[in-house]
């Protein structure tokens, strides 16, 4: 099993993938505001049998690092640290964007888009690594 991580200023939605479908789905978002965003990750990693972690790589249009990367170099850091397992970076340019017009198309209101958007994100990026392996 693969976790892929979108990592945010207040959220950072969790994807899961299975290395025989190769397809990602949206497992959580964390709040960051009321839980420790690498103790979850290593929780899950335990629980799920998690063998690596794909974490969002911030990256602008141009393909240059945006403004989020020093932050993201710090989560990073930090998820290494709590688990035992390969943690790789992957690009995740638009996948809010991505995440948000499929969520729209499929008629979710308001509420529930913010509910999911950044595990949605999560997969979006986490499918993107995948189909990118094979």
């Amino acid at each position: 099993m693969i976790l892929g991580i979108d990592p945010g200023e207040r959220r950072v939605g969790v994807a899961i993938a299975d290395d025989e479908t190769r397809f990602a789905r949206p497992l959580e978002v964390i709040d960051l505001r009321e839980v420790d965003a690498p103790e979850r990750i290593a929780a899950l990693v335990d629980e799920l049998n998690i063998r690596m972690i794909v974490i969002g790589r911030p990256v602008g249009l141009s393909g240059r690092a945006g403004p989020a990367v020093e932050a993201q170099k710090i989560f990073v850091d930090a998820v290494r640290t709590a688990v035992a397992v390969q943690v790789v970076e992957y690009d995740e340019r638009l996948t809010s964007v991505v995440a948000e017009q499929g969520l729209r198309a499929a008629g979710a209101d308001r509420g529930a888009r913010k509910r999911i958007k950044d595990a949605v994100a999560a997969q979006v990026m986490l499918q993107g690594y995948l189909d990118g392996r094979a």
